[in-house]
């Protein structure tokens, strides 16, 4: 027998099973409101408010904690709009935005396969 033993490359393939970058991303991501978070942002920029409102359920202190965890991994950036009022935008960074393709595909998973909250209606 020549090549790799056997052994050898079915460990490979659990190492390569877990990797560290995409566990850190899908534990990101998969953070409670996250993923609605960026589906909504991904419409463009958003004040706080926008955001909550757009969010049924998550709370003023949650979702600031989440976008400034999104802030610090790069993926938002924060904006001070000066003026009487001042105000602050959200919008996602050019990282934040190649999550485009990864919500669009939890999207079609979910009304394929998810269960339907009861009571929630349907809006893709």
């Amino acid at each position: 027998m020549t090549g790799t033993p056997r052994w050898e490359a079915a460990e490979d393939v659990h190492t390569r099973a877990f990797c560290p970058r995409f566990h850190h991303a899908v534990e990101l991501i998969g953070r409670r409101w996250t993923g609605a978070i960026v589906r909504v942002m991904l419409q463009g920029p958003h004040r706080f408010s926008e955001l909550a409102a757009a969010v049924p359920g998550i709370s003023e202190r949650l979702l600031s904690q989440r976008l400034r965890e999104l802030e610090a991994e790069g993926l938002v950036v924060r904006r001070v709009i000066p003026g009487p009022p001042v105000g602050v935008e959200y919008e996602l960074t050019r990282g934040g935005h190649e999550l485009e393709a990864v919500v669009t595909a939890v999207a079609a998973w979910a009304h394929c396969w998810g269960p339907s909250p009861e009571g929630a209606g349907e809006t893709d």
